[in-house]
């Protein structure tokens, strides 16, 4: 078989993404590498959210164009191939092939016409793709993304997504739960849904409420995450479907982006500082223990010190588990490009990094009061620091803990014994109840 190695860049969609091009190009007589210099194809799924996204994909560009040989082939999928279109042809002419998030399906004869030497693209948006056919080529495992829905109708100022994913469509409910079916059958317990804004789903008949409930009664599936949400989607519907779906994590991944409501008001978010605070309660009052981390972006066009601030007294009030923290990156087409006002890089960083030590600090609290409790954790892979095992709980805690290889993909009650601050450390029940018997 001819071999393809895939890089994969940005969110949980370009993860998932990955697994639908592999599917097509396994129909294509490919099998995956993890050697660049062994690949007849060589392909890397690009993020264009952020301008260092895209400049660390052009760097890695540079550094494939060395694995050429004449036979094989360089191409770039994803957002920022959408984004660039046939431009990034005259930039990088080392690169055969562009494909944009709704063009994978044509990946055979792009890959077809490059090998005869042409130079081509399919940026085309297709709102009828769903990739429905396709069996998406997974690693295995116990958990699995499910994309639910795909683009975004949503204008946020800053935002490139629109351009790159095009507009918001979802796809219909039973395609989506025969899909979760078939995942279960094979031995996946927890499945993320996907979507740009995830709580806005709807397929003309069924909204996301109706998602949650028939996802979380498939037969052998154990938990069900969702991201990313937007804070003015979640429904009455939407938030009883999460109390009362057993199944439903007890964790929310909800951007803010901003504290401050003028600031929010220029980015189109299209909710104020305390419409956010009024979800944030909601959510807690509905699903007991829930955990909410969040998206914040620093330095956007006319931010005061003043609406830093109002950030910073946010992240206070709501006190979240964690957070991604940016700084204001522009982008080429986007209606924030025209607001003027620049903070400099400068004073954003210095409001990054203010920011991040609050952050952080809220996370440690919050983590150190888990010591002694007792939580249900999957069993993910083998931590970084290769004597651990990576696992998590469901409201989306990392707990590293001793264990073998063969406990990956199944689920432990464990003690919270420590925490480095950001990570949970934790025993295994059965290493309590030894402990216990030893004092006894």
């Amino acid at each position: 078989m001819k071999k393809v190695y895939i890089e994969t860049y940005g969110c949980q969609m370009n993860v998932a993404d990955t697994e639908i091009i592999m599917g097509l190009l396994r129909k294509e007589g490919f099998e995956r590498t993890d050697d660049a210099s062994s690949a007849d194809l060589m392909l890397v799924n690009t993020c264009a959210i952020r301008d260092n996204a895209e400049q660390r994909v052009i760097g890695r560009l540079g550094e494939l164009k060395r694995h050429k040989n004449g036979q094989n082939l360089l191409g770039v999928v994803g957002c920022m191939a959408q984004r660039l279109g046939a431009s990034l042809l005259d930039r990088c002419p080392h690169v055969d092939l562009i494909a944009g998030p709704d063009g994978y399906r044509s990946l055979g004869q792009l890959i077809l016409r490059a090998g005869e030497g042409d130079r081509v693209a399919d940026t085309e948006f297709k709102a009828w793709e769903h990739y429905e056919d396709v069996t998406p080529m997974r690693s295995g495992g116990a958990s699995a993304f499910v994309t639910v829905q795909r683009g975004c109708d949503h204008k946020c100022t800053f935002c490139i997504v629109p351009m790159t994913r095009g507009p918001e469509r979802s796809r219909r409910l039973d395609d989506v739960i025969n899909e979760i079916g078939g995942l279960a059958g094979r031995g996946v317990s927890e499945v993320t849904l996907l979507g740009q804004t995830v709580n806005s789903y709807h397929d003309g008949k069924s909204d996301f409420a109706d998602l949650l409930r028939a996802a979380g009664a498939v037969p052998g599936i154990r938990r069900v995450r969702f991201t990313s949400p937007h804070p003015n989607d979640f429904t009455d519907r939407v938030i009883e479907a999460m109390a009362e779906t057993p199944e439903v994590c007890e964790h929310v991944h909800l951007p803010a982006q901003s504290g401050s409501s003028r600031v929010l008001k220029r980015m189109l978010r299209r909710y104020n500082k305390e419409t956010f605070v009024e979800c944030v309660r909601r959510l807690r009052d509905a699903v007991g223990g829930i955990a909410l981390t969040t998206d914040i972006i620093v330095g956007f066009p006319g931010e005061t010190e003043a609406d830093f601030l109002e950030t910073m007294s946010l992240v206070r009030e709501v006190e979240f588990d964690d957070a991604f923290t940016f700084r204001y990156s522009v982008r080429d087409g986007t209606p924030a490009q025209k607001l003027g006002d620049v903070v400099s890089k400068e004073v954003s960083g210095e409001r990054l990094s203010r920011l991040i030590e609050e952050v952080r600090s809220i996370a440690r609290v919050k983590n150190a009061a888990m010591v002694g409790e007792a939580r249900e954790v999957l069993v993910e892979k083998v931590a970084r620091r290769g004597e651990l095992l990576q696992s998590r709980t469901r409201n989306n805690k990392v707990v590293l803990l001793e264990g073998t290889e063969e406990d990956i993909g199944g689920y432990q009650t464990v003690r919270i014994t420590g925490t480095t601050g950001s990570t949970l450390i934790g025993i295994p029940a059965r290493s309590v109840r030894n402990e216990l018997a030893v004092v006894t």
